[in-house]
């Protein structure tokens, strides 16, 4: 399958979803977006009742927001992704961090540094630099962040991106030391780290192709992906994660427009084809008790970036690409 060959068939789904995404942000009343509902009544089709916005959730809508902004001409959405910026700002920790650690750290970092490059504006740069500089302090001499206890190639991809927009070399020198850790891996694993293995010289996207064609390869034959994986990328329980399934989705459109291989685009349409199915008739990605802003948001990304493989879209903003 090409690029050329792919249909779009999810245009109502992006604009339900990005709707929701607005409704998200209004109900908050202070530009934040909610982590999660839960559907009211007990047949689920009852009023939506907001739990307490977070900058760890309100970061990576950030992105989203100036994505859909530029693709769907939209500019009312960047304004909407001002706010939220603005707003996480306003309740950053003296420290940089904010709330969730190293992991909330990093979420809030990549929405301030795509806001920061969308205005100019040094608030947000401000913001960025405090953040980043809170990700470095607590970086352990081996690279690790044990002070929460968490291995996160994420936070360190958006301290990476914050060295490389700030000008701030020891982020990038920070974030790469922490990619050399976690990619510390034995021979049939691809992902997890074991300090009892030499470090392989593999590059990052060696690492991530590997792991992404696992996933991939063990996806159901109803386009569902396993929540969780045991050793050797064994399937581990029944779980089915919508947050990790909408994630994959965007890391194989991801690796396809990166290597161009046409063996990334094979699960994308039944994985969103599930996301789909998933989605709640006010237009967010719903399980069985509630909706999640994480999910719908990623589901967006997910959708956009199918469109844009399909028409050979090449221009983007620069929040689209701190997205990328």
């Amino acid at each position: 399958m090409t690029a050329l060959d792919r249909v779009t068939t999810h245009p109502p789904s992006l604009a339900a979803a990005l709707d929701w995404l607005v409704h998200a942000q209004d109900v908050t009343g202070s530009g934040a977006f909610a982590p999660h509902y839960a559907l009211g009544g007990s047949t689920g089709d009852g009023p939506l009742t907001a739990h307490r916005a977070r900058p760890d959730t309100t970061g990576p809508v950030i992105p989203t927001l100036y994505l859909a902004a530029w693709y769907l001409e939209r500019p009312e959405l960047a304004r909407r992704a001002e706010r939220a910026a603005q707003w996480a700002v306003e309740i950053q920790l003296s420290s940089g961090a904010v709330w969730g650690g190293v992991v909330g750290t990093g979420r809030a970092l990549l929405g301030w540094l795509s806001a920061f490059a969308e205005t100019g504006w040094g608030v947000f740069a401000g913001a960025s630099r405090r953040a980043g500089r809170f990700l470095f302090a607590t970086l352990d001499h081996d690279g690790v962040w044990r002070r929460d206890g968490v291995h996160s190639p994420h936070t360190a991809w958006a301290l990476a991106e914050a060295g490389r927009r700030l000008g701030a070399p020891e982020f990038r020198a920070a974030a790469a030391k922490h990619f050399r850790a976690v990619t510390r891996v034995p021979p049939d694993d691809g992902l997890t780290r074991d300090d009892r293995q030499p470090e392989r010289a593999r590059p990052l996207i060696a690492h991530a192709a590997l792991a992404a064609a696992r996933v991939a390869a063990a996806m159901a034959r109803d386009g569902r992906l396993p929540g969780r994986f045991a050793a050797g990328w064994r399937p581990s329980g029944s779980s089915w994660c919508l947050v990790g399934q909408a994630r994959m989705v965007n890391i194989w459109l991801r690796l396809f427009e990166i290597t161009g291989a046409s063996q990334w685009l094979e699960p994308v349409r039944p994985a969103l084809d599930v996301l789909a199915s998933a989605q709640h008739r006010d237009g967010a990605i719903a399980g069985r008790s509630r909706v999640s802003s994480t999910a719908t948001k990623l589901f967006v990304d997910a959708l956009i970036r199918d469109e844009r493989v399909a028409r050979g879209v090449s221009g983007e903003t620069t929040a689209a690409v701190v997205l990328a």
